[in-house]
């Protein structure tokens, strides 16, 4: 099985347990190819926490899950230290994080100081507990979920935490059709099988960092991001940490695409999952109900792509 297969393989697995989302399940995996966490922004029941299990088991990825409530502390994600009256040492005892998929459930119910305490796992790839840096397993990713409705009691997470997530994506409600699988028991989720091991996972991201991308998808992706910060009806644009993101996602999706090298329509899929989220709509967008999705794909409409045509470089 070559190596674009297992990707492939991956995705084929997750769709035994997820039923009619494959749009999100193929993003899903770029994300993780990517080497980035995922939010999910969604009602409860509608197959979070069945997607992050489906993807743990078919990339053979140990796995925990924290219900996030007001009393979650730092301390049970990260660590601590217990004394051993037995051998008058301090011993480290383990956090939640210390796994190869952490499933923060319903992240913006806990408090600012436990949040803060996942965000340095999440971009730095390590727990500090008194004093002492631990790394925590690899491959590492989160994926965290929050119920966009229900804001009683709920402490909204920054934009610098929010910017750690290479996507933000919503599931939705399943059409009849998938409805009436779920209903007569169709879905397979115990039948997940592993397709990677966590080391062929990581092998895995190492060739997608190594897709090819042209000079002037470079500076299509730069035009992209520019234009949100210089546009009237938005107040806080795409992060530079945004658009190194947006190239990640790209080279993931061609290589699920089993390219060796990223397209237009590549960077154009993975534009709104991946700057949704960044963006902050200024007063004048919420007088005109405009959407953050819609004023991507206004940006796309209007932004010239560069062509592939009587280009040998792009296979280069």
């Amino acid at each position: 099985m070559s190596d674009y297969e297992k990707a492939l393989r991956i995705v084929m697995e997750v769709k035994k347990a997820v039923f009619g989302k494959d749009e999100c399940i193929v993003k899903s995996v770029a994300a993780i190819l990517a080497g980035g966490h995922i939010l999910l922004t969604d009602i409860p029941g509608v197959g979070k926490t069945t997607l992050a299990v489906a993807l743990a088991r078919a990339m053979s990825l140990t796995t925990n899950r924290v219900q996030f409530t007001p009393d979650v502390l730092p301390s049970d994600l990260l660590g601590f230290s217990i004394y051993r009256k037995e051998t008058g040492t301090f011993e480290y005892q383990p956090g939640s994080v210390l796994c190869n998929l952490f499933l923060a459930d319903e992240i913006n119910r806990t408090s600012p100081k436990t949040q803060s305490a996942l965000l340095e796992v999440m971009e730095e790839g390590q727990v500090t507990v008194e004093g002492v840096t631990r790394p925590v397993p690899k491959p590492f990713m989160v994926i965290a979920t929050q119920n966009p409705f229900g804001s009683a009691g709920t402490q909204m997470l920054p934009e610098s935490q929010l910017d750690r997530f290479i996507i933000s994506m919503s599931l939705g409600y399943p059409d009849m059709e998938n409805e009436l699988a779920i209903l007569r028991g169709e879905h397979r989720q115990q039948e997940v099988e592993a397709v990677v091991t966590a080391q062929e996972l990581l092998a895995l991201q190492k060739q997608v960092e190594d897709i090819f991308v042209h000079e002037d998808l470079y500076d299509y992706m730069g035009r992209l991001v520019a234009r949100t910060r210089n546009h009237p009806y938005i107040e806080l644009g795409v992060s530079p940490r945004g658009t190194i993101c947006l190239m990640r996602m790209a080279k993931a999706l061609a290589f699920l695409r089993q390219r060796t090298f990223v397209v237009p329509e590549d960077v154009i899929d993975m534009a709104v999952p991946v700057m949704e989220h960044r963006i902050q709509l200024g007063s004048k967008a919420r007088i005109n109900q405009v959407t953050v999705p819609k004023l991507i794909e206004e940006i796309i409409a209007n932004e010239k792509r560069p062509s592939l045509k009587g280009n040998s470089q792009w296979n280069d």
